[in-house]
């Protein structure tokens, strides 16, 4: 009898290990295909004064109100990420044409390619840490904190403070519903995941209690 129930805990030990992989590899994946649906757009400030920080705004609100144009007929992540490549010493032009109306004589970066982040939260959105397509811009030594939204799906122009459902109205035209809901951190999609497991644990458990009635 001992005997039977350790083979029962080990089964069961083992089962939920099993579970959990799989439905981990699974939160997995979609993360995958939400961060390849993705281009995120950064500032980054010289410093942490208030006077490079206050200059970080201004550049974001120049390049944002030039680049609302050039993005608004864009209908695909491959078509943002040509306007944005063709476009990197157009968006400098206008980092550099604010920095000398401040009278500032700071360098400017700005590249587009691969770049790691942690997860970070937009407005009530989570997006999870990993690489991401970004269009960079690098003020000066940029070691001041940044500023960062989501270049596509075009919710740079959007209002996260008051919008959000115009928001994830622009992410369900990319991402599929379930991605969405993974993302929004009012969903709370670790008590989904949990209940999903205790659902597959408790057939499991019942599976391994029958067949062990039939032994008896």
């Amino acid at each position: 009898m001992k005997y039977k129930k350790l083979i029962v805990s080990l089964v069961l030990i083992i089962s939920i290990i099993y579970i959990l992989n799989f439905y981990l590899t699974a939160q997995e994946a979609y993360m995958d295909d939400i961060r390849d649906e993705i281009i995120r757009f950064h500032v980054k400030a010289n410093s942490d004064s208030k006077e490079d920080q206050d200059l970080k705004l201004k550049v974001r609100d120049r390049i944002l109100k030039e680049t609302r144009d050039l993005l608004k007929e864009s209908t695909s992540i491959d078509e943002t990420r040509s306007i944005m490549k063709d476009n990197l010493d157009n968006i400098k032009s206008i980092a550099k044409e604010v920095l000398e109306e401040e009278g500032k004589d700071y360098d400017v970066d700005v590249t587009f390619g691969i770049q790691k982040f942690p997860t970070r939260k937009y407005g009530d959105l989570v997006f999870p840490a990993g690489e991401y397509e970004t269009l960079m811009v690098k003020i000066g030594e940029g070691k001041g904190q940044n500023w960062w939204c989501v270049m596509f799906p075009p919710l740079c122009f959007v209002d996260m403070a008051n919008n959000t459902p115009h928001a994830q109205e622009d992410l369900m035209a990319v991402l599929s519903e379930e991605e969405v809901n993974m993302l929004l951190a009012e969903k709370n999609p670790p008590i989904i995941l949990k209940s999903k497991i205790l659902e597959l644990f408790e057939k499991t458990r019942n599976f391994i209690a029958n067949k062990l009635a039939k032994l008896n």
